[in-house]
């Protein structure tokens, strides 16, 4: 070891700034609301069974322990997955223990919250994190058992791995990686003569029941999701994007030790070296199977999170790696340049971890935010369900005081919302698309949460919602139309509309739920489908000025528009002439029962004269005739008188 190297006090970093994400991960955890995964997982803890049609069962159960400790609240759901995540630095000191010493494990500890994907893991409850954390176990007690060769060794490498494989299907890199090293290592490969390493495979091979059984059960539903459905499995060049995507997700400096990592473990000078074998490869089939898949496969997963699990096992000899890096730089810069060089790369990998967990944590301070950056820009995908648990509860109590309807959303994350919040055990969901892409589609049917299921409840009154910020307007009215059919009124209700609009809900009311036989040959009339406009001209960041010259047109099937305003900067300016004559909208828009067709058109003549110069907010206000309003074509103008 080169002496001018700093001898840092990592525990002391690693306490500091484990401690710091912990904290700030508990806070978050407390305030975010759970997204579309974490819901679900919360619904399948509600329905306990060895596996889901996404997932094994290991997720739902940590969430159902969780949910036990507090029902309703979100950082107790987050729980055991804190104290999973928060762990990794334990894990990886663990493991390096008996393969470096003492000093470099617990630098390699503290490299572990320096990795942005991995500093914040336990802030959610997802299954990256007991994947993550059953697999630097199982790769624990594998290095030992092959070392000592006790029992006990084994028998926790086959606990662990079955644990690891009820957890998810990309937990089997983990044993694949074990069988490549016994394979390509000479001198272990004597193992596969020993009884307790098959007493392990025994034990490890109790996690596939559950998948092997849902398999069996559900006609192969959720290996043909993971394995056909989910991916495109034809070569898109994007793909080839892979490493410098991973590149800016690790953070360049960080995701080049790795590399120089795997370069020196897989080196011809290190072949007979177990230890170091072993570890490049679990780190190797963790990060090279998403990269060879990477043009195949779903982008959005193999090149973000998926890779993960490959990094951590490099840690153990990321302290050596940057020994020798500071020496080659010290030679050639001088030590200054080289101190410098090495300091930058935790470095920069803990302010990604910061920035990767402050991202996700921004989602609870929406208003303020929008208010600096304006709208657009945050998520809101653990925001704003609070609100909408309030807003439901309202309704119910006043709509519903005499009743209790049965609640249909148009999305399966809204229902289980619904769920969470204690409103409802009786919900259902029209959502046919998003669940299929989610692998989640047969469950919702296994469960009896489906569309199919609507006429099992003929009869029943109905609180329709629609999360009409995650829907366009072709699929608002599908959605619409969808419920129209099964009901034999629908009545809209108060909304809600959050963080200016970013996030909205539709409230409806429904009469009773057709049977099947009359579901086929009614609908609910008027339905309310939404209002559909257009306005051209102006466009979005035009400049006008004089009199200038409004048109367009807008319908609402069913029920027809009352009246349109135009609204500048909020304010009413004037009622548009609404009534004029467009066949080629109503043939072009196939326009079947607005009372007013083929009359949808409308135009205006804007006096700019009387506003000042400069960029002003345009959208027009439509009410229907039943005195619903809605607004459209919100852009931005500019008046240059």
């Amino acid at each position: 070891m080169n002496k001018q190297f700093p001898q840092i006090a990592a525990w002391k970093y690693l306490a500091a700034g484990g401690g710091l994400l912990l904290i700030i991960k508990l806070l978050l955890a407390a305030r975010l609301d759970l997204y579309s995964d974490e819901i679900f997982y919360w619904l399948e803890s509600t329905r306990p069974a060895i596996a889901y049609s996404d997932l094994p069962f290991m997720t739902a159960l940590l969430v159902g322990i969780g949910s036990a400790l507090d029902a309703g609240n979100t950082l107790a759901v987050r729980v055991p997955f804190l104290v999973m995540g928060s762990s990794i630095p334990l894990l990886v000191y663990w493991l390096a223990l008996p393969i470096t010493d003492k000093k470099q494990a617990i630098e390699s500890a503290a490299l572990t919250v320096c990795i942005p994907m991995g500093g914040f893991l336990g802030l959610l409850a997802v299954p990256d994190v007991p994947l993550v954390f059953f697999g630097l176990l199982s790769i624990g007690f594998f290095e030992r058992s092959l070392r000592t060769d006790r029992l006990a060794h084994w028998l926790a490498t086959g606990i662990f791995v079955a644990l690891g494989l009820s957890t998810h299907y990309r937990f089997f890199l983990y044993p694949a990686a074990a069988v490549l090293f016994l394979i390509y290592f000479k001198g272990e490969r004597h193992q596969w003569q020993n009884p307790k390493f098959w007493i392990a495979i025994g034990i490890a091979a109790i996690g596939l029941i559950p998948i092997i059984w849902f398999n069996i059960e559900n006609q192969l539903a959720s290996a043909s999701f993971y394995f056909v459905d989910r991916h495109p499995w034809e070569f898109k060049a994007s793909g080839l994007l892979h490493v410098f995507i991973q590149a800016a997700v690790v953070t360049p400096p960080l995701y080049i030790l790795f590399a120089y990592i795997l370069w020196r473990l897989l080196g011809r000078d290190r072949r007979e070296k177990r230890n170091e074998i072993l570890i490049a490869s679990f780190a190797l089939i963790n990060i090279a199977v998403y990269l060879v898949l990477a043009p195949w496969t779903d982008a959005s997963s193999t090149t973000l999170h998926w890779p993960l699990s490959g990094y951590f096992p490099l840690l153990v000899f990321a302290p050596p790696a940057l020994r020798e890096i500071y020496s080659l730089v010290k030679k050639k810069w001088g030590h200054r340049i080289a101190i410098n060089a090495i300091v930058s790369i935790p470095t920069l990998g803990f302010i990604g971890s910061m920035v990767a967990i402050l991202g996700i944590g921004s989602q609870s301070f929406q208003l303020p935010i929008q208010n600096i950056l304006g709208t657009g820009i945050l998520s809101n995908k653990m925001a704003g369900w609070v609100e909408f648990s309030n807003h439901t509860a309202g309704l119910l109590n006043n709509e519903f005081s005499s009743d209790q309807p049965v609640i249909i959303t148009d999305n399966y994350y809204t229902a289980a919302q619904v769920e969470f919040a204690g409103l409802s055990h009786e919900t259902l969901t029209l959502d046919e698309d998003k669940a299929f892409r989610d692998g989640r589609i047969s469950q919702i049917r296994l469960w009896g949460m489906g569309r199919q299921a609507i006429n099992n409840f003929p009869g029943r009154s109905v609180l329709f919602i629609t999360e009409d910020s995650t829907l366009n307007v072709l699929e608002k009215e599908a959605v619409i139309d969808e419920m129209c059919r099964h009901v034999t009124t629908l009545d809209s209700l108060e909304g809600l509309s959050l963080f200016n609009g970013e996030k909205k809900f539709s409230f409806y009311r429904a009469g009773e739920i057709l049977d099947f036989d009359s579901a086929n040959e009614y609908r609910a009339q008027p339905c309310p489908y939404p209002t559909r406009a257009w306005i051209d001209p102006p466009v979005e960041g035009a400049e006008i000025s004089g009199t200038f010259h409004m048109e367009g047109w807008a319908y609402k099937e069913d029920i027809g528009i009352d009246s349109i305003s135009l609204l500048i900067d909020g304010n009413l300016i004037a009622e548009v002439n609404y009534g004029i004559t467009r066949i080629d909208v109503a043939e072009a828009m196939n326009v079947k029962t607005d009372p007013n067709s083929p009359n949808l058109g409308f135009n205006y003549e804007l006096d700019t004269t009387k506003l000042a110069n400069g960029k002003h907010l345009l959208e027009i206000q439509l009410i229907d005739e039943a005195g619903g309003t809605s607004l459209y074509g919100r852009r931005v103008v500019t008046i240059k008188n």
